[in-house]
């Protein structure tokens, strides 16, 4: 399997964002203000979706293995750590400044999207 690395990885995110998801749900209820309830919330969210999108690539890349599929892989892992990470510190510490951090793993996310369309587009059909 070429892609171990990969898969491990996807494997732990998605543990993670349903421990998370969890969390949010059950022990931080009551605990925080809605408002950082919603944030770690939406950490969970896009972290839950960018998963599921890298292992789409994953697949596809088991089938037709391209030059930017390892980039959007690899920038959707930092995002997912930027921006979700951070919506998550921000959340439990309530240190405001972490906020700074979150529209740079946003960005890392949406290079991923654009790195994806771009290697569909450079595709050769079979």
């Amino acid at each position: 399997m070429q892609d171990r690395f990969w898969w491990s990885g996807v494997a732990l995110s998605g543990a993670l964002a349903v421990i998370a998801g969890a969390f949010g749900a059950h022990a931080l209820q009551g605990q925080l203000s809605p408002r950082l309830v919603a944030v770690f919330e939406t950490g969970v969210r896009y972290q839950a979706w960018h998963t599921l999108a890298m292992l789409g690539v994953l697949a596809w890349r088991a089938s037709r293995p391209y030059r930017g599929q390892c980039l959007a892989l690899a920038l959707w892992t930092t995002g997912m750590l930027l921006f979700s990470g951070s919506l998550y510190a921000l959340a439990l510490t309530g240190v405001r400044g972490l906020g700074m951090i979150t529209p740079f793993g946003g960005l890392l996310l949406i290079g991923g999207w654009l790195t994806l369309a771009v290697c569909a587009l450079r595709a050769r059909p079979a």
